[in-house]
């Protein structure tokens, strides 16, 4: 009697055809890729959250000291304080100071948003390419095992079961790299989305609220309220 064939993960990895063997090491270099981004964004978006919040609470309660530091808040505040300080021009109105501060704010934030997309884009390719790759490696399996059965003419299932094994494995590593790459790219960019709406909205509130303040012209005169 025959030993059973040993399926196990490693022995379909160590069995497997090269060209198998090498699309599975692919798929473990993009899911391990794809961790190490999706640590990195939990870090990232975590500390720009807070940042957003913070800025959200000094457009809430003006009267606390503006944020210190170099996270965003702090950024989009130095921003807008530099274009308020500058004061209104002569020919300028009131509505264009408001807006140039307010323009000064967002771009400051857009600045530091985009420093958290990077990545964002390999997770994506990861989580789109990654069932093709292993649908490749399982196509390539079949057929080398086909190959093999026609050599041998044996059609028993001790000869097709471990290369249809090894084959459809190169599937589940493909999918196993791809799942948790889209729903991370998923949350990360519909988290990152909300982080920008607040910090806009936050930054806006916080331009109107300057605008507001006395000020002078750039030639030195007060402003009239």
């Amino acid at each position: 009697m025959t030993d059973a064939p040993d399926l196990s993960p490693l022995a379909l990895v160590l069995q497997a055809d090269p060209v198998v063997q090498g699309v599975m090491a692919l798929l473990l270099l993009a899911s391990l890729a794809g961790w190490a981004v999706i640590l990195e964004k939990a870090v990232a978006l975590r500390g720009l959250a807070r940042e957003a919040r913070r800025l959200a609470a000094q457009a809430a309660q003006p009267d606390q000291p503006p944020p210190g530091g170099e996270g965003l808040a702090a950024a989009a505040m130095r921003a807008g304080q530099a274009e308020w300080r500058e004061g209104r021009e002569a020919a300028e109105t009131a509505g264009e100071f408001r807006a140039r501060i307010e323009h000064a704010m967002r771009a400051s934030v857009a600045a530091r948003l985009r420093g958290a997309e990077p990545g964002l884009p390999l997770l994506a390719t990861i989580g789109s390419v990654s069932p093709f790759i292993g649908l490749f490696g399982t196509v390539w399996g079949i057929m080398h095992s086909f190959a093999g059965i026609a050599a041998q003419g044996d059609t028993s299932l001790a000869t097709v079961a471990p290369g249809i094994a090894e084959a459809l494995f190169a599937t589940a590593v493909g999918l196993v790299a791809a799942i948790p790459a889209t729903i991370a790219y998923n949350r990360c960019a519909t988290r990152l989305s909300r982080i920008r709406q607040e910090a806009l909205a936050a930054a806006t509130a916080i331009a109107h609220r300057l605008a507001r303040q006395p000020r002078v012209f750039a030639g030195g005169r007060a402003a009239a309220e």
